[in-house]
């Protein structure tokens, strides 16, 4: 990382740490593919409005964390400076950091923010169920892999590419071994972010899932057949290590401390690798064949409809935070097949919302505050980013929300079909969306036949979230109300009196 990236890093941090009220105001901090998730000690020290107006911020959302989106990439290079300031920060004794004067925002633009956190916030309190909670958590074991996923996707892609064209074949080998490395013991770190996410110690959550992907297994037999290497996959792994946290917490309360480290370890391995030799990787197993079958047959008996039904609903799942719970499943297809069927249709989902808030730029010719922020967030969205549009313009405005859904329901009934019809296909991996999704796309047919159809798909909901907003997404109060130019300031004299450029 060049000086210049690393100090406007830095800035970004430094920016953002006043407005969350300080390093002592700060408890934890984490990071997903496009959030700064922090948590708080108290949140009316938090100036929401004066974080959304940062250039680097492209919008929050308040759940069981405050998340900040400062979208891919940016988010990874920005969290360890956040993580360093808030070190340097903290005082021996906490204080209550001074609440930084708000940055006057009384734009239409902030006040559809303002609204869309205010439908989060009162979305929290009935959305904290124990099931909800315990999916979450689930995502939070998967999110750290998602990286190692999509460098691996990526170089599984130019791999087969390279083998199709019968180019540069010494390399071939080399590149399989790269891109299958990290899938082929992807259950040792889900074991080991499974016992660190529920309380146990990381290193023997891992240890226990490690006995799924020992070729040994192959000489043990349970339910009377004979195991194989991998069986049960990273749901097998999940089981496996979420046991060994109860095997160690239980050890924990009833060994003596001064045999604990001998004993400890010793029996959460034993006891939790003789269950997942003997019931859970069987278990595990025909549970990962069943999403398998599941998934090809939903798809080659209905792919229309439930293209439809994916693609409709997708958007509210990510409003709930919940779209990430799909990441186990998404695994398993990937161990299975080499590729997830599901992620190109949910895809079209953020497509559909793109496709919203163009109709929405043009149906709002005076509101220049509004349009503003479309412009700056339409990149993210284009790359499958979709939180800035979401929070930002179409969920606070209600009905765009709904059709931008509609334009996602489009695209996934023309990209089921297409998988109905023969022409299967899915992601290498998890994580991108969007245009950013066209390297990892693999399947039956050619390259380019996969890459067509994910396009026409992609422009399908485009068009249909477009049209839909555009026709039936404003009331006629809506526009009196929204058509306006909140900004009192004139625009200059050599502005052209057409249409904006979206570029």
């Amino acid at each position: 990382m060049s000086t210049d990236d690393k100090n406007k890093n830095r800035a970004t941090a430094a920016a953002i740490l006043p407005l969350v009220g300080g390093p002592d105001n700060v408890t934890s901090i984490a990071h997903c593919m496009t959030r700064l998730r922090i948590s708080l000690r108290d949140r009316s020290l938090v100036q929401d409005e004066a974080l959304r107006a940062l250039p680097a911020v492209l919008g929050v959302v308040e759940d069981d964390t405050y998340q900040i989106v400062l979208g891919p990439g940016t988010v990874a290079r920005v969290t360890p400076e956040f993580e360093a300031l808030v070190e340097e920060g903290r005082s021996p004794a906490r204080t209550p950091a001074p609440t930084p004067t708000p940055t006057p925002h009384t734009i239409t633009a902030a006040q559809l923010q303002a609204q869309g956190a205010a439908l989060k916030e009162a979305q929290k309190a009935r959305n904290a169920t124990p099931v909800k909670l315990l999916l979450r958590r689930i995502a939070n074991i998967f999110v750290p892999l998602i990286p190692a996923l999509i460098g691996c996707g990526i170089i599984a892609g130019l791999n087969g590419l390279l083998a199709n064209l019968g180019w540069l074949p010494s390399v071939v080998p080399a590149l399989a071994a790269i891109a299958s490395g990290f899938m082929s013991l992807i259950a040792v770190f889900v074991g080991y972010n499974t016992a660190k996410e529920f309380g146990g110690t990381p290193i023997l959550g891992g240890a226990v899932a490690a006995i799924i992907v020992f070729p040994g297994v192959a000489k043990i037999a349970a339910f009377g057949q004979e195991l194989r290497p991998g069986q049960g996959g990273v749901l097998g792994a999940l089981a496996a290590a979420l046991l060994a946290v109860y095997v160690e917490k239980w050890c924990r309360r009833w060994v003596p401390e001064a045999l604990d480290v001998l004993v400890t370890p010793t029996l959460t391995v034993l006891i939790s690798g003789l269950v997942t030799l003997f019931g859970l990787m069987f278990l595990a197993g025909e549970a990962s064949a069943a999403i398998g079958t599941f998934a090809d047959a939903l798809l080659s008996t209905g792919g229309a409809f439930a293209g439809l039904v994916l693609g409709g609903l997708f958007l509210p799942l990510v409003m709930l935070g919940l779209h990430q719970a799909l990441i186990p499943i998404h695994t398993t297809l990937i161990e299975q097949s080499g590729y997830t069927v599901l992620l190109p249709i949910l895809a079209m989902a953020g497509a559909g919302q793109v496709g919203a808030a163009i109709a929405v730029y043009y149906r709002l010719p005076r509101n220049r505050s509004l349009r503003t922020t479309i412009k700056s967030a339409l990149p993210a969205g284009f790359l499958g980013v979709g939180e800035p549009l979401i929070y930002g313009v179409s969920l606070p405005l209600g009905r765009p929300f709904v059709t931008a859904c509609i334009g996602g329901a489009a695209g996934g009934a023309f990209v089921g079909l297409c998988n109905q019809l023969g022409v299967a296909f899915g992601s290498t991996a998890i994580g991108p969306s969007g245009w950013a999704l066209f390297p990892l796309l693999d399947g039956r047919s050619s390259a380019g036949v996969t890459i067509a159809i994910y396009a026409g798909g992609l422009a399908v909901a485009y068009l249909v979230g477009f049209a839909a907003t555009y026709f039936v997404g404003f009331t006629t109060r809506m526009l009196t109300d929204l058509d306006t130019d909140p900004d009192p300031t004139p625009a200059p004299a050599t502005d052209p009196p057409k249409e904006p450029a979206l570029a």
